[in-house]
């Protein structure tokens, strides 16, 4: 029976280059993966776009390209397995960036790559026609005005499909639900139709293993002392190795970092799914209530036994927004007395942005290492009192002179008291916000340009 080999180069948009290109070299692979947005990702993407035109794809694209591009479609030749690329690293400009992969590869002089964009998802266009449109956090359309940047609906494989029936070397994509980006190339090599829900929920169950990179071998899942993890700082991606019925065997590179287990694989089936039996996308409604792993070697898993029924009749759609500005400020005490000289100088901080007037909307000041993340109410738990504190200060305000006046009032600290502050930092940001609607799937169509690297 064929089988399909589909690793996953990146599993954020920040990722590691280098087992990415150890799966490209070592992983026998036929389709390499590199899953690299998130909501807020796409909305900052769009932002950039405004400033530029030819803007607006992932950082790390460039780098990642010279990387592994030498690799691609060099199984042609030697009649071995011919790797290609997918990747929504077009982020808010898929089209730029198919420019800028072609460019690559002719530097390169890696000549006749074909490369493709998947267009489509930007609906910004689409929604401001219809001001009336409610997100869900009750806002409208309307109500946004000029604040609103973004509108990107999750598509699903089939602009991926249609890309490399075209003979793509290159998929480069926008906003597409992350496992369909792993699904298109299960439906393209093994023709399954596109409302054959079994074999859509397996091929959705791999994509969703595979999606996240290194969180499914073990980097999410190390815990020392609990849930150990060899070798992290050499930690392998992974890859599956599928056949035409959606089963397959999850693994990675013999000599890589890592772990692959029944348990790996099961956090990662379950991460960010509300309801495994009801895992909506834009393909298919994917049942994973069902599955079960099975150790097949060492860092090799069998998944099977997901299922799925007919797909949503709508898309989610991830709209950004202006939302004012952070002002922070942070400063660090240390040695005998340093949580009491933390405490004080917030309570001056404050004090101070009461007494000058700052206008905020809301405000945070915290301890890290003692009521950060928990609350003064856990945090006086600790054993021992600490000997390094730092305060952080910090304050959404609609005004950007208002923001930038929190982090000027944590660095007076210095020469107003209490003593031994050091280390102290300031800066100002625009709050890009996310919301999200449903549309109509038959209002939205994925667009496919190629580009030839001749």
């Amino acid at each position: 029976m064929k089988t399909l080999r589909i690793g996953s180069g990146a599993g954020y948009s920040g990722d590691r280059i280098e087992p990415a290109v150890e799966l490209a070299e070592k992983g026998d692979l036929d389709y390499l993966v590199f899953e690299c947005l998130a909501e807020r990702t796409i909305a900052l993407a769009q932002q950039a776009r405004l400033s530029d035109p030819e803007a607006g794809f992932d950082p790390l694209l460039s780098e990642r390209m010279r990387r592994v591009l030498p690799f691609v479609g060099r199984g042609r030749e030697v009649g071995q397995r011919r790797l290609r690329l997918i990747s929504n690293m077009g982020a808010a400009n898929p089209l730029a960036a198919a420019r800028e992969v072609r460019r690559i590869a002719v530097e390169l002089g890696l000549h006749g790559l074909k490369v493709a964009a998947v267009t489509g998802d930007d609906v910004l266009a689409i929604l401001k026609a219809s001001p009336e449109q409610m997100l869900d956090n009750g806002a409208t359309i309307a109500s946004l005005g000029d604040r609103l940047i973004s509108a990107n609906a999750y598509l699903g494989a089939e602009g991926i499909v249609e890309a490399l029936e075209a003979d793509a070397d290159v998929v480069i994509t926008g906003r597409v639900a992350d496992p369909s980006l792993f699904l298109a190339p299960q439906l393209f090599e093994f023709g399954w139709a596109a409302d054959d829900w079994t074999r859509l929920g397996r091929g959705t169950l791999i994509g969703h293993l595979l999606e996240c990179a290194g969180q499914i071998t073990g980097g999410y899942f190390a815990d020392p002392g609990v849930k150990e993890v060899p070798n992290l700082a050499r930690l392998g991606f992974p890859l599956a190795e599928v056949d035409a019925e959606g089963r397959a065997v999850i693994s990675k590179v013999d000599g890589s970092g890592g772990r692959i287990n029944t348990a790996t694989c099961t956090e990662q089936m379950i991460y960010e799914v509300h309801d495994p039996a009801a895992y909506l996308t834009p393909d298919v409604t994917a049942d994973f209530s069902g599955v079960s792993f099975h150790p097949v070697a060492t860092d090799e898993v069998r998944a099977e036994g997901a299922d799925g029924r007919s797909r949503p009749g709508t898309l989610k759609v991830s709209v950004g927004y202006l939302d004012g500005w952070i002002g922070e400020g942070q400063i660090s005490y240390g040695g005998p007395g340093a949580l009491a000289r933390a405490q004080l100088a917030r309570n001056v901080v404050l004090e101070r942005l009461q007494l000058t007037g700052v206008a905020f909307d809301d405000v945070r000041a915290e301890l890290i290492g003692v009521d950060a993340l928990h609350g003064g109410a856990l945090g006086s738990r600790a054993a021992a009192e600490p000997w390094e504190v730092r305060l952080r200060v910090a304050a959404r305000c609609s005004d950007k002179a208002e923001a930038v006046r929190i982090g000027n009032e944590v660095e007076t600290l210095y020469t107003n008291g209490p003593y031994g502050g050091g280390g102290a930092t300031k800066g100002v940001r625009q709050v890009v916000a996310v919301a999200s609607l449903l549309m109509p799937r038959d209002a939205i169509k994925a667009q496919v340009h190629l580009e030839d690297a001749s």
